[in-house]
């Protein structure tokens, strides 16, 4: 998997320069305006500090750039501050300026900033998900890339001040805003900077808006609109039962769980037991051991909750021989632990069990990221629980 040095600064970045102009400059032909309006009842209650984070600061000193920003304070004004954009050119003599030492630092590698006006988690993903196509040039840095995610942006002053920092940069901004107005505002201010953009979440919610025939809410679901509701303590509930019944543990309540996980040592179980768990799946998983019994529960609970997991012997060897060294074990139980003989035993005795009860559905987890895995048992568990589809029985997925 490639290396991505990620910078993430959580919460709300605060601005860049402390420099404020009570006085609002005119706007002449060398720049451009854009008005952005903020009730006075936010204007008096947040506070930014000056700086729009440790790290844009080090970028700021470092490149000499001076970021002015501009509030008309006037009592009958009703635009409220206006943020000045700067001309592109004065941005790019901004950047052309730095020295040649630190000049290597934005060269090193491409910048994306994530924005969002939530926790960030939506953006973060898809941007994971879509460098994830670039691996063959992130593994040996021939496209380095730094992602910098900036979450719980709720204002167009602060939104502007990461577009600035963007344009000083050079770098990509990807967000999603729920919030029209404030998507609108970033697409204006990356279009007059020409800054690379993409907004992640509108189109999606444009298409589903127009399918459902209702408008969005235009609210964030981050984190301070969160609530305690249904769904939150069901996932809570999930975690602690999943905990609980890690490892075979507890088997007299296999019935209580929603989905049963049945594989040899170091197959994943417990990642991937967590990872449902974390949406909301209460898991057991049991280890399939030589010579020590199956729970007698494992075979009485429905068969549609019950899945299978297998590896290639190979790979189990590495993972295994890896896991022992990690702990100390001694020579003896490596040998026996990691053994090539050994494993493909344990394996061929997870066949034999898996051939005795063909309702339950084998999954291949060779090369395999938990979240693909998962991927599969929650299709094939929606499947079997609904009786939509015939699952393939007794075969490798």
């Amino acid at each position: 998997m490639a290396f991505l040095s990620a910078v993430k600064l959580q919460g709300r970045p605060p601005s860049i320069s402390s420099n404020l102009n009570p006085n609002p400059k005119h706007v002449g032909s060398d720049s451009v305006s854009l008005d952005v309006s903020i009730p006075d009842s936010e204007r008096k209650t947040r506070k930014f500090s000056s700086k729009l984070s440790r790290w844009n600061r080090a970028r700021t000193l470092r490149s000499g750039v001076k970021v002015d920003r501009t509030i008309n304070n006037e009592s009958n004004s009703t635009t409220g501050p206006i943020v000045n954009i700067p001309d592109i050119s004065t941005v790019e003599s901004d950047v052309s300026s730095i020295n040649g030492d630190h000049e290597t630092d934005f060269t090193a590698a491409k910048s994306i900033y994530i924005v969002s006006d939530g926790t960030g988690w939506t953006a973060e993903h898809a941007v994971n998900a879509a460098l994830g196509q670039f691996d063959y040039c992130l593994v040996d840095r021939g496209c380095p890339v730094n992602t910098h995610l900036f979450s719980g942006i709720e204002d167009r002053e602060t939104l502007m001040e990461i577009i600035k920092q963007a344009a000083i940069e050079g770098a990509m901004v990807m967000y999603t805003l729920a919030d029209p107005s404030m998507a609108e505002a970033a697409m204006r201010a990356c279009k007059l900077w020409s800054i690379s953009s993409l907004d992640i979440l509108g189109p999606i919610t444009d298409a589903i808006s127009s399918h459902l025939g209702a408008n969005p809410s235009g609210l964030s679901r981050g984190v301070l609109n969160s609530s305690l509701n249904e769904d939150y303590f069901k996932r809570i509930e999930a975690i602690e039962f999943t905990i609980k019944h890690d490892d075979g543990a507890l088997p007299e309540n296999l019935e209580k769980a929603d989905i049963v996980l049945v594989g040899v040592s170091r197959t994943g179980k417990t990642p991937l037991s967590t990872y449902l768990a974390q949406k909301g799946y209460k898991v057991s998983n049991v280890p399939i051991v030589n010579g020590v019994d199956l729970p007698r529960t494992l075979f009485e609970v429905d068969s549609r909750k019950v899945f299978g997991l297998m590896i290639n012997p190979v790979v189990l060897q590495g993972i295994r021989e890896a896991r022992a060294k990690s702990l100390g074990l001694g020579s003896g139980f490596e040998i026996k632990y990691s053994e090539l003989r050994s494993v493909r035993e344990e394996l061929e005795h997870a066949k034999r069990i898996f051939a005795e009860n063909p309702s339950w559905p084998v999954i291949e987890v060779t090369e395999r990221a938990i979240e693909e895995t998962a991927a599969v048992v929650l299709r094939l568990y929606d499947e079997r629980q609904s009786n939509r589809a015939m699952p393939r029985i007794s075969k490798c997925y």
